[in-house]
């Protein structure tokens, strides 16, 4: 033999057991996962015939374990047994190693996607939410609802009260986050770093703490002191810290409830509408006369949306209440030195005007005998008018001046009557109106403002 042959030999004999060794390999891995083949990302399969595989995947289903870490050095498990959790592939392993086959296994050195091979294990839903119910960290018993940062008065200012972070999950997130580590494999979900947490949305150091601590601080300057006959009553820090409040967000809340019980309370040194009031009449009589709708009467409403607006601006005032309507004096019994007096039992009417009787005459007033009695108490004159009709039930009168004070009661010519006074109002008296001379009533009406008191006694 010549050395071409014998070289010519050696190459086709190594070719040949290239050849074979290729062939072998080959229909090894027909059967056997190629290297580096990965479960999940976690069961390693390499080099394992699909039965081993099933064996090994199958324990691994079974003793598969995720661990919750969660605040407070808390942990939890759920485990595979408790979830149904089981390795569900058709055919077991053989249909995964039959799709790794598509690619002949020397090109997996170089294609991972052939050896990371996923989504192949199981569980029961029904299991899982049963398991996740059972939670501590679910459990509404163990939670501590996360509150943000907020504020608290004492002694002439304000401090800032920290933000708790509590330990209330999402639910819909954290379910969520187990199911995808139990589909993929994962044995750790730390709650915290997945933000699994509701947490609070403001801390103490953000800047809108400190704005919000600089707003009422301001606020709480603000000194208003309402005068009253006998006293007074302030509204300092003390006061208005005790209505400041703030919503979950640190919004500023001035509770309008409390400041209106405040002015009730206060309202009751300024009202006089319907009290009993001392008064000397026209015949020199001292009598007690209450009810009515005359005198001094606080607007709550809006002396509430004007005491917060003072305490907004940082306002130091001396002040009264805003009034829904006034009496002529705080002092006495409020009445003044004009009005219209009625003394319904002799039938009588004096005008006063700043003291100077007016006017006065004889008058008609309800009718007694058919329920029609004209009311007693102090009204004030609602407004005037001329030339209008009257009606009500049976009947209809055009009268010449018209003054109503107590709602559809009130003053007005009676040029139908030719008589009044005496005991008329017994048995043919009005429908409750002050029924006057025709002079009476144009001189009354000529001099007489709206407000005017008028006072009806028996």
């Amino acid at each position: 033999m010549n050395k071409e042959f014998i070289r010519k030999y050696i190459f086709k004999s190594i070719i040949i057991t290239l050849i074979m060794i290729l062939f072998l390999v080959t229909v090894f891995f027909k059967t056997h996962f190629y290297p580096g083949t990965v479960i999940n990302g976690v069961v390693n399969v390499s080099w394992l015939t699909t039965k081993a595989a099933d064996e090994k995947l199958n324990n691994w289903a079974a003793s598969y374990t995720l661990a919750l870490h969660e605040r407070g050095n808390i942990e939890e498990q759920i485990k595979g047994t408790e979830i149904g959790l089981k390795f569900d592939r058709v055919y077991g392993s053989y249909s995964l190693k039959k799709e790794q086959n598509r690619t002949l296994w020397f090109i997996s050195f170089f294609n991972r996607d052939v050896l990371n091979i996923g989504n192949v294990f199981t569980y029961d839903e029904n299991l899982l939410q049963e398991r996740y119910s059972k939670l501590n960290c679910v459990d509404n018993s163990n939670v501590v609802e996360p509150k943000n940062a907020t504020l608290k008065y004492s002694n002439g200012s304000y401090y800032i009260v920290k933000e708790v972070y509590g330990n209330k999950v999402n639910d819909a997130l954290l379910y969520s986050c187990i199911k995808n580590a139990v589909i993929n494999g994962e044995s750790e979900l730390d709650l915290d770093k997945l933000k699994c947490y509701e947490n609070p949305t403001i801390k103490s150091d953000s800047e809108m703490v400190k704005n919000t601590k600089a707003v009422v601080e301001h606020y709480i300057t603000s000194e208003i002191i309402y005068t009253y006959a006998g006293g007074s009553e302030v509204v300092d820090e003390n006061v208005i810290s005790n209505w400041i409040e703030f919503d979950t967000d640190l919004n500023v809340i001035i509770n309008k409830v409390k400041i209106k019980e405040f002015l009730k309370t206060l309202a009751v040194h300024y009202d006089t509408c319907g009290k009993v009031r001392d008064f000397v009449t026209s015949t020199g009589t001292r009598i007690k006369i209450g009810g009515g709708d005359y005198g001094w009467k606080v607007d709550v409403n809006q002396e509430t949306a004007e005491l917060i607006e003072d305490i907004m601006s940082r306002r130091t005032i001396i002040k009264e209440p805003k009034y829904s309507q006034k009496g002529a004096f705080h002092n006495g019994n409020d009445i003044g030195y004009t009005y219209v007096e009625i003394d319904l039992s002799k039938q009588h009417l004096w005008f006063y005007n700043s003291g100077i009787l007016i006017a006065n005459g004889n008058v008609v007033t309800g009718d007694i005998y058919d329920g029609y009695k004209t009311p007693e108490g102090i009204y004030s004159l609602k407004y005037k008018v001329t030339n209008t009709v009257l009606k009500g039930e049976n009947y209809s009168a055009i009268v010449s001046y018209w003054m109503p004070f107590n709602n559809n009661i009130g003053i007005h010519d009676a040029t139908w009557r030719t008589e009044f006074g005496r005991d008329i109002y017994l048995t043919r008296g009005s429908h409750g109106c002050i029924n006057v001379p025709f002079w009476l009533a144009e001189k009354i009406y000529n001099n007489i403002s709206v407000g005017t008191p008028i006072i009806c006694y028996y």
